[in-house]
């Protein structure tokens, strides 16, 4: 679904939401359940957290939706109220693992690097992209709330500037420059840290993934990569976001939208959840 198709399918949900039309609003939310849910997961890099964040943003989108004027897109009025609460939220146990990047360096390096034949280099697809994701989500992690937004926003999911900029509150020109010292920041740990993006770094997922698994660091979870439930991030980023200037930070910003996201949301979910809390009814009835 384009971005225009987007925001004609919300409009025509929104008067009859504010209306009292409880199928209405529940459509409205669902529409957008998946992009706020998977920018949370990457956000906060854990499933389950990503699912209480995302309920706490669509709670204060059901609440407020009230005061919504059509004076911006509803989709850039949305994710303000979502990325504003994703910045205030309690932090989670994940943000507390590592002080910073280098701090996060440290101990990946001392995790163990096993070697690999050539068979069972084949043989640990499945462990290697899981070790390859869940460590540059951890590298996410130690970047600041604002930086870690701003990255996903416009690099990541590729959000336009023009939005991001109304999102965050910014002028675009401030937004830019902000977007680019993240990414500048970032990039340059990437190439000093990660044997993906320079071949002369001795930090390889594979030989990291054998030895984290066999330590009970990680569990390769299969689904992770399965597409009856997950497809990629970039099937959520803007087809027509701003193209990243630099063709090197563009290669970079690929290895992020090649990670999973999350696909099915035809069971119950946090839209469920909230719909259903008595206590709400009386914002959309």
């Amino acid at each position: 679904m384009t971005t225009e198709q987007l925001e004609d399918k919300s409009q025509g949900l929104i008067s009859k939401a504010k209306n009292g039309d409880r199928k209405a609003m529940e459509d409205l939310v669902r529409l957008h359940e998946p992009f706020i849910y998977n920018v949370a997961w990457k956000f906060i890099n854990n499933e389950e957290e990503a699912k209480d964040l995302t309920q706490e943003a669509l709670i204060k989108v059901v609440t407020k939706l009230s005061t919504f004027e059509g004076k911006s897109a509803f989709r850039t009025w949305l994710y303000r109220i979502a990325f504003n609460e994703f910045m205030q939220t309690k932090r989670r146990p994940v943000e507390d693992m590592w002080k910073d990047l280098d701090d996060f360096s440290e101990k990946l390096n001392a995790i163990p690097s096993l070697e690999l034949s050539p068979e069972e280099e084949e043989e640990e697809i499945l462990r290697t992209k899981t070790a390859r994701t869940r460590c540059m989500s951890g590298m996410l992690v130690c970047l600041t709330r604002e930086q870690r937004l701003l990255y996903l926003v416009g690099e990541v999911f590729k959000v336009d500037h023009t939005t991001g900029a109304e999102v965050f509150g910014l002028s675009k020109d401030n937004y830019r420059k902000k977007l680019s010292r993240t990414r500048k920041d970032f990039h340059s740990f990437l190439n000093k840290q990660c044997g993906l993006v320079n071949l002369n770094n001795p930090c390889r997922c594979s030989k990291k993934g054998k030895a984290m698994e066999a330590s009970g660091r990680m569990q390769t979870n299969a689904k992770l990569f399965d597409p009856k439930y997950y497809s990629t991030i970039a099937d959520y980023a803007e087809k027509h976001g701003d193209e990243v200037a630099d063709i090197v930070d563009k290669k970079y910003v690929e290895f992020f939208q090649k990670h999973p996201s999350k696909k099915d949301f035809t069971v119950d979910t946090v839209v469920t959840e909230i719909l259903n809390d008595p206590d709400l009814h009386f914002h959309y009835e």
